[in-house]
C-alpha cells in the first residue's frame, strides 16, 4: 500500500489493476461464477408475532434457523425505518468525507474502542481485505460514546439511538432462542457477564477486480450473535452444504447469524457458520454488523441442561477475552477457532 495512502478508500479511486498486497493465491480466490445466487437463500422470519400468540411458531423457527442455517433475516423487528436509514446515510456521509477528516479516528491498535482501519488486521495479515472500518464499541453507551467521531455532525445522536434499538432487538433474540434450546428464557443473556457490544461500519470501494480478493474472507464469528444491517448492495455469502450462496439485501430487515459463543453455550447444537463479504466492480457497498458478546471476564460453557450421557460436554469452560484474543491472533483463518476450545 502506498505509503501516502492509510486507507483503501483513498488508494482504490486512483487504480486500474488490484495492488499485489490484495491478491490471493489461486486456491484462495472467490471463484464468483461457482456462487450460487438464485434459489434457496437464508430463512426470513417475522418477528411480528413473537410477543403474540404465534409466539411458539416463531421460537420454533428462530430454532431450526439457528440449527439447520446459523443465519436467518428478520423483518417487523421493531426498530423504525428512519432510524436503519439514518445509520446508512451516516456511514455514506463518513467514508466520503476527507481524507485529513477521516484520518482523525485511524489506528492500527486492536485494542482501541474507537478506531478507523483497514483490512482485518493490517499488522499480520499477508494479503490484504478490500476494506476500510471504522469500529465503536457501543455498551455501556456511555462508557464510549464521547470516543466518537463528531463528524457528520448528528453521528453520536444517530448512532447512540441505533445501538439501543439493535440492543432492544437482540435481548428479544436472545430469549426466543434460550427458549428454543429448552433452557430458562434469561439463560443466555445472564450467562454473559456484563454483556458487550460493539459494530462496525464497513466500507467496500469499487474494486477493479473483484475476482482477486476479497472485503473479507470465509470466517465464523468469535462473538455470541451478530446483527447485520447492509445497503442495496450484494456481498454477503453463507456456505451451505459445500456451497456459497448469495445473500440478496431485503429492504428494512436485518441478517442474524450466530457466532461462535452460541455454538458453545449450545453445546454444538446450534452452529457458527463460515461467511465471506465479495466485492463488485461497480458499486460501493456498506455493510453494519452489531457485534453482541460476552464481557471479557465471563466464563463461557456448555449449558448445564444440555449435557447428557449421550450428548458430553463439547467444549471446556474458557473466559471469553481468552477466545477473542486467540481469534485476533490467528486472523480470519477458514478453519474455526473453537476447534481449540474443545474438550480432548
Amino acid at each position: 500500500m502506498a505509503a501516502t495512502k492509510l486507507l483503501l478508500a483513498d488508494l482504490a479511486s486512483d487504480v486500474k489493476y488490484v495492488p499485489s498486497n490484495y491478491i490471493r493465491p489461486m486456491s484462495d480466490r472467490p471463484n464468483l461464477d461457482k456462487v450460487h445466487t438464485s434459489g434457496a437463500s437464508i430463512p426470513l422470519i417475522d418477528l411480528q408475532g413473537l410477543r403474540g400468540p404465534n409466539h411458539r411458531d416463531i421460537v420454533k423457527q428462530i430454532g431450526q434457523a439457528c440449527q439447520h442455517d446459523g443465519f436467518f433475516q428478520v423483518t417487523n423487528h421493531g426498530i423504525p425505518e428512519e432510524i436503519v436509514n439514518n445509520m446508512l446515510r451516516l456511514a455514506r456521509e463518513f467514508f466520503r468525507l476527507p481524507e485529513s477528516e477521516r484520518l482523525k479516528n485511524y489506528s492500527d491498535d486492536p485494542s482501541k474502542t474507537t478506531r478507523l482501519s483497514t483490512s482485518f488486521n493490517v499488522k499480520t495479515e499477508k494479503v490484504a481485505n478490500w476494506r476500510d472500518f471504522l469500529r465503536l464499541y457501543c455498551y455501556p453507551l456511555e462508557d464510549f460514546i464521547n470516543e466518537w467521531p463528531t463528524n457528520p455532525p448528528s453521528f453520536r445522536k444517530d448512532v447512540a439511538n441505533y445501538c439501543t434499538s439493535v440492543r432492544g432487538l437482540v435481548l428479544r433474540l436472545l430469549e426466543a432462542i434460550s427458549e428454543s434450546l429448552g433452557l430458562n428464557v434469561g439463560y443466555i443473556e445472564n450467562a454473559l457477564g456484563r454483556h458487550g457490544q460493539h459494530m462496525a461500519m464497513n466500507y467496500y470501494p469499487p474494486c477493479p477486480q473483484p475476482d482477486l480478493t476479497y472485503g473479507l474472507p470465509g470466517h465464523t464469528d468469535p462473538n455470541l450473535i451478530t446483527v447485520l444491517l447492509q445497503d442495496d448492495v450484494p456481498g454477503l455469502q453463507v456456505l451451505r452444504n459445500g456451497n456459497w450462496v448469495a445473500v440478496n439485501p431485503i429492504p428494512n430487515t436485518f441478517i442474524v447469524n450466530i457466532g461462535d459463543q452460541m455454538q458453545v453455550i449450545s453445546n454444538d447444537r446450534y452452529k457458527s457458520v463460515l461467511h465471506r463479504a465479495v466485492v463488485n466492480c461497480n458499486k460501493e457497498r456498506i455493510s453494519i454488523p452489531t457485534f453482541y458478546c460476552p464481557s471479557p471476564d465471563a466464563i463461557v460453557e456448555p449449558a448445564k441442561h444440555l449435557i447428557n450421557e449421550d450428548e458430553p460436554a463439547v467444549y471446556r469452560s474458557f473466559t471469553y477475552a481468552e477466545f477473542y484474543k486467540k481469534f485476533w491472533d490467528r486472523g480470519l483463518a477458514t478453519e474455526c477457532c473453537l476447534d481449540m476450545f474443545k474438550k480432548t
